[in-house]
C-alpha cells in the first residue's frame, strides 16, 4: 500500500492531539469545549433550518454569514473569511499566504499543527524561544527578522496554547510598527479568547497583512 502514498508524506510527523479522555460529564477546555452548551436561539435556528432544503447545496460563498460575522464585528463582508472549521482555515492560510522564500517564524512551544502544516505544504519556518515566563517576547522576532533579513510571516495563538499567556492588544500594535523587515503575513490564530481577536480587528494593516482568524459566535 505504501507505493501508493505521496512520498512527501512518508516523512511527516503527524499532529498529535491531547488527550481525549472517555468520561460522559468531563469538559475538555483545552479543546475550546463549552460547559454551557448550545443557545437555545442556535437550537432554534437548527431546528428552522431542519426542512427539505437539507437536500440542496449551500451558498459556496457563505454570503449571509459572512454578512452577518461583518455586522457584528464592524466590518466588511469581503474581509471575512469562512470555512469549515479552524483547521481548514489554517490549511488556507499556510497553503495561500506563509510559503515565501524567508522562514516563517511561530513561538517554539505553541499550536502543535503549526510545524506539520509547514512540512506538509513545504514551508521553511523557525522557532522563536519563549521568554523565562514562557510568554511570546515579539522583539525576539524583531530580532531574529532583522538577522535573517525579513522573514515569511509571523504566527501564534492569542492566548498562546498551551501555556495560556497572552498578549496585549498596545503590544501587538507596537510589534507592527516595528517589523518592516518584509511584507509579511501577521497572524493572530485564537485559543479559547474571543475577546483577545475582537480587540485587535481594528489594528492598522501596514506594515503588515494581518488576519485574525474567528471562533463561531
Amino acid at each position: 500500500m505504501s507505493i501508493f502514498w505521496n512520498p512527501d508524506l512518508t516523512h511527516l510527523s503527524p499532529y498529535v492531539p491531547g488527550e481525549q479522555p472517555k468520561h460522559d460529564k468531563l469538559v475538555k477546555l483545552n479543546t475550546n469545549e463549552s460547559p454551557y452548551g448550545p443557545s437555545p436561539k442556535a437550537l432554534a435556528a437548527i431546528a428552522q433550518s431542519n426542512t427539505d432544503g437539507l437536500r440542496l447545496y449551500p451558498d459556496p460563498d457563505a454570503k449571509e454569514l459572512k454578512q452577518t460575522i461583518a455586522k457584528h464585528y464592524g466590518l466588511d463582508a469581503n474581509q471575512v473569511f469562512v470555512g469549515n472549521g479552524s483547521d481548514e482555515v489554517l490549511a488556507h492560510v499556510f497553503l495561500g499566504l506563509l510559503k515565501h522564500p524567508k522562514p516563517l517564524l511561530f513561538p517554539d512551544i505553541t499550536y502543535s499543527f503549526y510545524p506539520v502544516y509547514c512540512q506538509l505544504f513545504g514551508i521553511t519556518y523557525q522557532t522563536v524561544e519563549l521568554d523565562s515566563q514562557f510568554a511570546i517576547s515579539l522583539d525576539d522576532y524583531v530580532t531574529r527578522s532583522k538577522e535573517l533579513g525579513g522573514n515569511g510571516g509571523v504566527i501564534f495563538p492569542n492566548p498562546n496554547a498551551p501555556t495560556g499567556r497572552a498578549l496585549s492588544r498596545s503590544a501587538i500594535e507596537d510589534f507592527l510598527g516595528k517589523n518592516t523587515q518584509s511584507p509579511s503575513s501577521f497572524r493572530i490564530s485564537p485559543t479559547a479568547s474571543t475577546l483577545s481577536i475582537a480587540n485587535c480587528l481594528v489594528l492598522p494593516i501596514k506594515p503588515l497583512r494581518w488576519i485574525a482568524n474567528l471562533p463561531f459566535i
